[in-house]
């Protein structure tokens, strides 16, 4: 993409004013706009207009605006993940293999450089949530649909896992809790002090949600109505899997059933959940035993989104201060679940 004055990049930096991404490297930014403009040209495409870049400590996201391809207008996204969520794309990209049209399908993907360019995927779940009243029951068609991913990928664990998606299986988490625990220097003496008193009942839980006999599968992480479109009603499409890990993959329900219940109250959460497990009965598995697990998948999740936000590009992780927000998803171990 060559230095054009009238199209140069509308740049939103949230209120991490300081980060330094890879963006702030005239070299890299002007191979990743490059690449991009060639992997559409494979595609009849051109880009048009001004980019809007969005830059995290986690991401560079960059939207532009395309022509060609026998279509009118549209636009694409660009994504740049650090080394540690370096796999977003990849896993995509086999996603949108083992269950298409339930992700997007990237157009481009760089495993090297951990680039990746997608599709747009129509309406953020979280537009149509501001723009009209939304019934419960379409929450439980999303988690009834994600759910029936989650069970169809489990076949692939071991691929994703070749893939870089980070492990957090459930025999596991006693010593990521451990790890979490020694790393975390946000945390306050007498916060510490409560979590190291929890070691026992941590080990416990973990071996119990094991021997409850759900397969590890993926775990999104982070799946709120932000990281949804709908490109319609009752249909959703998943995307943004760079907090992902390989874990419980009832650990995926806490943030989506928080978020309802924050808009609907917590009398949703039973039907919630119940639409969630509908695509793992079946299994030989009682329902007492299912819902038991999702207790304890629910309050063992907090590990996984401690341990995500970890995950920064290098410049900005000695910046930017996230381990406090680490910290308060590792105090919530110490949260009832509320199922």
């Amino acid at each position: 993409m060559r230095h054009d004055p009238a199209r140069e990049p509308t740049v939103d930096r949230g209120r991490y004013t300081d980060t330094v991404t890879p963006w702030d490297q005239g070299d890299w930014r002007a191979a990743a706009l490059d690449w991009v403009e060639g992997a559409l040209a494979v595609r009849g495409l051109r880009t048009t207009g001004r980019p809007w870049v969005r830059l995290r400590p986690w991401s560079v996201l960059v939207r532009v605006a395309v022509a060609g391809g026998g279509g009118g207008g549209g636009a694409v996204w660009f994504k740049a993940n650090p080394p540690a969520s370096g796999f977003e794309g990849a896993l995509t990209a086999a996603l949108a293999r083992w269950v298409p049209g339930q992700v997007l399908a990237p157009l481009a993907v760089d495993t090297d450089r951990r680039w990746v360019l997608l599709p747009d995927g129509g309406e953020l779940f979280r537009d149509v949530l501001e723009r009209e009243p939304v019934e419960p029951r379409a929450w439980e068609g999303l988690l009834g649909q994600y759910a029936s991913l989650q069970h169809a990928v489990t076949a692939h664990t071991a691929e994703i896992g070749r893939l870089g998606v980070p492990g957090a299986r459930t025999p596991e988490l006693p010593d990521v809790f451990e790890e979490l625990l020694a790393g975390n220097q946000a945390l306050r003496p007498e916060d510490r002090a409560r979590l190291l008193r929890l070691r026992p009942r941590v080990a416990d839980w973990c071996a119990e949600l094991a021997a409850l006999g759900v397969a590890d599968s993926l775990d999104h992480a982070d799946l709120h109505e932000g990281q949804l479109f709908r490109p319609a009603p009752g249909r959703f499409t998943f995307f943004d899997w760079g907090d992902a890990v390989v874990s419980h993959p009832f650990c995926s329900l806490r943030v989506p059933a928080r978020r309802a219940a924050d808009r609907y109250g917590p009398g949703v959460l039973p039907r919630l959940r119940d639409a969630y497990l509908e695509p793992w009965t079946g299994s030989g598995r009682t329902g007492a035993e299912l819902r038991r697990a999702v207790s304890l998948a629910w309050r063992l999740s907090a590990l996984g989104r401690a341990r995500a936000w970890g995950r920064l590009f290098p410049a900005a992780a000695a910046a930017t201060p996230l381990a406090g927000q680490s910290a308060a998803s590792l105090l919530e171990l110490l949260e009832e679940p509320p199922l």
